[in-house]
């Protein structure tokens, strides 16, 4: 009996023991509300977000490394690129036989750095027949005495036009229709007036225009800057991202679809076809806007083997990120989803931003040192062998800095529509200038 009653006494205060434990595990989630509410306001809210924080964190992490990896393949895909071209331009055979006569299109406005030496390099063509049409809208615009020069140098192969109507908002283009008429073959090669050929040029670029199927010819170029650091940093974007960025949309499109200003060599049967200069008279991009109509009637646009030279004022920092901005603006407007792919370019800001988000790990490390390598080394094969470009080559220290900056702008192109163009301010709709 007393062996049960001992049993039944432990028993209770077994039940007991536990219903206690269970009372107690009810009250915790209690306790740990009223715990949570005695915490002061800015307190309960980073307990609340500390976790959203983290997942959000190691998401960018992750985002950053896959981006970082694109961007490194994006650039060994450049390089390839850039050494197909290279291979292509020096197995290129010269035009053998009778080459067309040509009309050389200069529409002009106000001295650009050699302006003299770029526009004769033009009369120094190494070409059977061909004439140059320089136009200006002023008739005291002080490129029509460096014309008047050359038109004294070389009688008979230069006139000099007053374009003084204003057909559009484009005004180069507004010039360029004014002078069409006037051209008396029926070849026309158009490029900017700061634009500085070798005496092959005219040979080599009209020579391609009679390949088969090929509507029009255009070329890349390198710049030679002044002495500001702001201009070497534009001759370093054109030298190690724009040329680059051309034939990996040469490759990825299977041939070129628009035209660049430094070279636009076509029939004028094909001008005529696509609505005359006219048609494009309110356009920013008219490089882009004749290439990609020629080439919307199922002709090929060719890249020139020649590589032109255009010579950079000396920007200050204001003049450099103001014509940056026009830049990254013309291109968004004709190529959006070209535009909206620059994302991956941005090889050494990304690669950074893996660095800090991840806090400096190995693994972050090890790719960081892959994008300086690969970045380096596409910029060493643009500048020295797709472009002979030495000047950039020696700018090279300066690459870091046009790389962080690369992203600012391209946020500046992507969200802006004000557009200053040789002292006239536009905005941009629908890829258009609207006076403002």
């Amino acid at each position: 009996m007393k062996s049960k009653a001992c049993s039944k006494e432990q028993t209770g205060e077994l039940d007991d023991t536990k219903g206690a434990g269970v009372r107690q595990v009810q009250r915790a989630p209690r306790a740990l509300t009223q715990a949570g509410e005695g915490l002061p306001p800015h307190a309960r809210a980073w307990k609340i977000a500390a976790p959203v924080l983290i997942s959000s964190l190691h998401a960018l992490t992750v985002i950053s490394e896959i981006v970082t990896v694109a961007s490194i393949g994006y650039c060994l895909f450049c390089i390839w690129t850039g050494t197909q071209f290279s291979r292509q331009r020096s197995g290129v055979a010269a035009v053998i036989g009778a080459l067309p006569p040509v009309s050389v299109l200069k529409p002009l406005k106000g001295c650009d750095p050699e302006l003299y030496e770029a526009l004769r390099s033009h009369c120094l063509q190494d070409y059977p027949d061909f004439e140059i049409l320089f136009s200006i809208t002023e008739t005291n615009d002080p490129a029509a005495g460096v014309v008047r020069k050359l038109m004294q140098e070389f009688p008979g192969k230069t006139r000099l036009v007053d374009a003084e109507k204003r057909l559009g908002a484009n005004g180069k283009v507004s010039s360029l229709a004014q002078l069409a008429p006037l051209a008396s073959h029926g070849i026309l090669l158009v490029n900017d007036s700061d634009i500085r050929v070798e005496p092959e040029y005219l040979r080599r670029v009209v020579g391609r225009l009679q390949l088969p199927n090929v509507g029009l010819v255009t070329c890349l170029y390198r710049a030679v800057p002044a002495q500001t650091v702001s201009s070497k940093l534009e001759a370093l974007a054109i030298s190690t991202d724009f040329a680059a960025g051309v034939l990996a949309a040469r490759t990825v499109e299977g041939g070129l679809l628009f035209g660049l200003g430094s070279t636009l060599a076509f029939r004028k049967r094909e001008l005529e076809a696509i609505g005359g200069f006219e048609a494009i008279v309110d356009y920013l991009a008219d490089d882009y806007e004749l290439g990609r109509r020629i080439s919307d009637r199922g002709l090929r646009v060719e890249l020139s083997e020649c590589v032109v030279e255009t010579h950079l004022p000396a920007y200050d920092f204001s003049g450099f990120i103001s014509h940056q901005l026009r830049w990254a603006r013309t291109i968004r407007a004709s190529r959006l989803l070209g535009y909206l792919g620059f994302v991956v370019t941005f090889t050494l800001p990304w690669a950074a931003a893996t660095l800090l988000l991840s806090a400096g790990g190995r693994w972050a490390w090890g790719l960081a040192a892959a994008a300086v390598a690969v970045r380096s080394a596409m910029a060493v094969v643009f500048a020295r062998f797709v472009l002979q470009d030495e000047h950039s080559l020696r700018s090279l220290w300066l690459l870091p800095l046009r790389d962080f900056l690369a992203p600012i702008i391209w946020l500046g192109g992507l969200f802006g529509r004000k557009i200053v163009w040789r002292g006239e301010s536009f905005t941009l709709e629908d890829g258009k200038l609207k006076p403002r």
